[in-house]
């Protein structure tokens, strides 16, 4: 039995989860939670670039989408490239912060909660929304599935 996926669904997925994260690590920021703030905008802007990966195939497990949208960027229209570009970077750039937020840095005795401050919990959240502009910017433009404008969370 192959597993079948449903684009459309998976784009609003991915794009649920990048709103849901970005709301997440807003949230986090105004607790002075600094290491879920940047761990939740690396989630961000990985689900925001994945959703627009979506639109044209499935995206992978990979914490750093970065070089499949730059793949499918000859399939984009042309206004659009810069933009998705700029999310590409963002994706890029945050990637590696899934691991140090999770893990810490071991070999130098340091958690997680040990490694950032408030800049870089400043830093993260910025490209966090920047990503997330980006992906309803792009969505909107290619007539994708979009995520309510403030999408409901449930809590326990």
């Amino acid at each position: 039995m192959a597993l079948r996926l449903d684009p459309s669904s998976e784009v609003a997925y991915r794009a649920r989860m990048a709103e849901l994260y970005l709301a997440d690590a807003e949230g986090a920021y105004s607790r002075n939670d600094f290491r879920g703030t940047v761990a939740s905008s690396q989630l961000a802007a990985e689900n925001a670039a994945k959703a627009v990966v979506a639109v044209y195939r499935v995206p992978s497990w990979s914490r750093d989408p970065s070089h499949e949208l730059r793949e499918v960027l000859s399939q984009v229209p042309e206004r659009l490239r810069p933009l998705l570009e700029e999310l590409a970077s963002i994706a890029e750039t945050l990637a590696p912060e899934h691991g140090r937020a999770t893990y810490g840095e071991p070999t130098r005795g340091l958690t997680p909660w040990d490694i950032y401050g408030r800049s870089d919990a400043e830093r993260a959240l910025s490209y966090a929304r920047r990503a997330v502009e980006i992906m309803r910017i792009a969505l909107k433009e290619l007539g994708a599935p979009q995520p309510p404008a403030d999408p409901p969370c449930r809590t326990r």
